[in-house]
């Protein structure tokens, strides 16, 4: 780094401060105030990206319904469970698809007939066959049938004996308005799967009435089944799961990350010294616990698997779905995540001295300036608000699009009870049909919660900086005046904030932006390699297999260097005011003129740090697991498809959680070696403004000065 750092943070007090003057600046009089506004295009772009990002999710508000994430559409266009439907179907919420010989042609490759246009109705549950008989499934009362829609449930849907001659004609002849109930369906993810197991006795029966002829084939069990496995349904019924579980989330993925940061920085305060060894111990035991869950999800161990039945169902029937298959491949990632952890536990045991060695400096820091551990708070309950209206808005895009009439060629025939009549004329079902930029919508929405996400972690990093950094470089003058040292402890938080709101917006949301894209872009080109993978598996060359894979590895270490890049350079801004440009290459230069210092001192305490965040997310993931158990969640309305979704969602806000509380000790590590580094370098190799705990923790001079000019 060029120039004296000293200088440009002002180690000296100002003239007001030294003649006991008033003012936030005398009273720190720490850091000068000589800086200017930084990057401030980019906080111009931060700024109309959120207004961009209301203006989606009104978008959403105004196109979207929760309930077409769960639930299908009746063949009129009503959602099931909609109690705005025509009729109230707020207590029917299953869908059942009335004819069966529609049903097995949807599944025919020639057929001109789709299930989506196949008749369906909303039931409470679905129907089952008669043991002595045969039953009917009715179309909703209406016209000449004068029943209510209560009675009609009452009836079990079945009003056959009511009809007139005619009706009873076409109903026989599978045009309705009553259809036989022939074969047994079970309530999967709220749609009546057909089991390709006939009664006998009710198929009889309706023979003996001149029914007409009933397709037995086992491709009626099949073709709802593949309707209801949709890579768009599944992904549908995870984002309806955000909903359902929001108890979940903010127990799970809010207060208890909150509660177990905040003891975590007290024990790093009072028991340093154990910390690494209970966070390693702690870290592996919650690995070994969560990997169970997955196991007994997967139904691998214990007598609870998920299941994808909702309600009573057939025990000598299996039913799988794209859900369990995700839980098995969890299951098998949690395995090697648990072996990798304990290899890198006892890799690291001998290291763990030093971790505390580092550590004692952060848990000295923040006893001396202990506002620190409280104003992680201000970007924790900001996040909060965001993070709830981000999660409303995801369920509204995730459902936004038009109910329209489909466009089919099929040709049927069903009594309408209104006219009185059969028609020919209105065959085709309703679908939700999404706008064509509506992925752009979602994935500009998805965009920008990650940015907002690594603004605020970006903002808590720099303002601690610029706290710690007022602290050590304070630390000559504040020995030789106790009012002083009792200001700059008290006042340091508020000031650096102070000035990362009047100066340094601009620079962090450039920082931001850049680990934001270099990740999304990461992603991206993952998934394209998976893709590409998974089509040419069998001519790739091991060439391309090299480039592949050298590809991946340079862009896992690029997406590395440019965070560890931007940490410090959020440091630099804090403490000289740069821009974000200037800062990266300051933070650069004196990284690379102590990289044998810092990576001795500071990487194992990394590692340390890194194993605590994951423990609070998997303690987020374990409790998560737990309220998923309960009954509310595995039965009727609020029945989530998997706890996969949620749970992971826990272990994101439980890790983001984490990450806003540990930067207190991680930045405050990094900005003091920092600190020392460059004074250090000022000062021939040896530290003036350390302050005691830093000798005291690092060893005497001589120790010190070795570290400075490196092995």
């Amino acid at each position: 780094m060029r120039g004296p750092l000293g200088a440009i943070i002002g180690r000296h007090f100002s003239a007001a401060a030294g003649a006991g003057g008033g003012g936030d600046d005398a009273a720190t009089g720490v850091i000068r105030h000589d800086r200017k506004c930084r990057d401030l295009p980019f906080l111009a772009l931060f700024a109309a990206f959120w207004v961009a990002m209301i203006v989606n999710s009104s978008f959403g508000f105004n196109q979207g319904n929760p309930l077409r994430l769960t639930f299908g559409l009746d063949y009129k266009g009503n959602i099931c469970g909609s109690k705005h439907a025509d009729p109230d179907l707020s207590e029917l919420d299953v869908r059942y698809w009335m004819n069966p010989n529609q049903v097995y042609q949807s599944g025919l490759k020639d057929s001109k007939i789709d299930l989506a246009d196949a008749k369906s109705i909303c039931l409470m549950e679905c129907p089952y066959p008669a043991e002595d008989g045969l039953n009917f499934v009715c179309d909703y009362p209406e016209g000449d049938i004068r029943l209510s829609v209560d009675d009609w449930i009452d009836r079990d849907y079945d009003y056959f004996e009511y009809l007139t001659p005619e009706m009873r004609n076409t109903s026989l002849q599978l045009q309705g308005p009553c259809y036989p109930i022939i074969f047994p369906s079970i309530n999967v993810y709220w749609s009546c799967q057909f089991i390709a197991r006939p009664s006998n006795v009710s198929l009889k029966h309706w023979q003996r009435m001149g029914g007409a002829s009933i397709d037995e084939n086992m491709l009626i069990d099949k073709t709802i089944h593949n309707t209801i496995n949709y890579k768009s349904s599944v992904v549908k019924r995870y984002v309806a799961d955000i909903g359902k579980s929001w108890p979940v989330l903010i127990v799970c993925g809010g207060l208890l990350p909150l509660f177990l940061s905040l003891i975590w920085l007290a024990m790093i305060r009072y028991f340093v010294a154990g910390m690494p060894w209970i966070t390693v111990i702690l870290f592996n035991a919650l690995v070994i616990s969560v990997t169970m869950f997955f196991y007994i999800k997967a139904g691998w161990i214990g007598n609870d698997p998920l299941t994808v039945v909702i309600g009573p169902s057939d025990p000598y029937v299996s039913i799988g779905g794209r859900e369990i298959n995700h839980l098995h491949v969890a299951a098998v990632l949690m395995t090697i995540v648990m072996i990798i952890a304990l290899l890198i536990s006892i890799a690291i045991v001998r290291r763990i001295l030093k971790a505390t060695s580092v550590l004692k400096v952060a848990a000295k820091v923040i006893g001396e300036v202990q506002e620190l551990i409280i104003f992680p708070v201000v970007p924790y309950f900001t996040l909060a608000i965001i993070y709830m209206f981000w999660f409303a808005a995801t369920l509204y895009l995730f459902s936004s699009g038009q109910v329209l009439q489909n466009d089919c060629k099929a040709n049927c025939c069903t009594f309408d009870l209104k006219q009185g009549k059969v028609n020919c004329d209105n065959c085709c079902g309703y679908s939700v049909h999404y706008t064509p930029h509506i992925g752009i919508a979602i994935f500009f929405h998805l965009f920008g919660c990650y940015w907002a996400t690594q603004f605020f972690i970006a903002c808590s990093s720099t303002v601690i900086a610029g706290s710690v950094a007022s602290y050590y470089w304070a630390r000559g003058e504040m020995s030789h005046n106790v009012v002083m040292q009792h200001d700059i402890t008290f006042h340091t938080v508020v000031s650096s904030l102070k000035r990362l709101l009047r100066y340094s917006l601009g620079s962090v949301a450039l920082g931001s932006l850049i680990v934001s894209i270099v990740e999304w872009v990461q992603s991206i080109l993952k998934s394209l390699r998976r893709r590409l993978k998974t089509v040419d598996s069998a001519g790739e060359s091991s060439f391309q297999k090299t480039v592949s894979s050298s590809s991946n590895c340079c862009l896992g270490c690029i997406d590395w260097t440019i965070k560890s890049v931007n940490r410090n350079a959020y440091i630099v801004i804090a403490t000289t005011g740069k821009g974000f440009c200037k800062a990266s290459e300051l933070a650069t230069g004196l990284i690379m003129n102590n990289i044998l210092r810092i990576g001795q001192v500071n990487v194992i305490g990394d590692v340390i740090l890194f194993l605590g965040k994951l423990c609070v997310s998997l303690f987020s993931v374990l409790f998560a697991f737990l309220m998923l158990d309960n009954h509310k969640y595995r039965s009727a309305h609020n029945k989530i498809s998997s706890p996969l979704f949620p749970v992971l969602l826990c272990w994101a806000l439980g890790y983001v959680v984490a990450q806003l509380f540990f930067g207190v000790v991680e930045v405050s590590v990094e900005t003091i070696i920092m600190s020392f580094c460059q004074d250090a370098e000022e000062h021939d190799g040896e530290a003036q403004y350390a302050p005691p705990l830093l000798m005291e923790t690092l060893g005497d001079t001589s120790q010190l000065q070795r570290l400075t000019q490196g092995p």
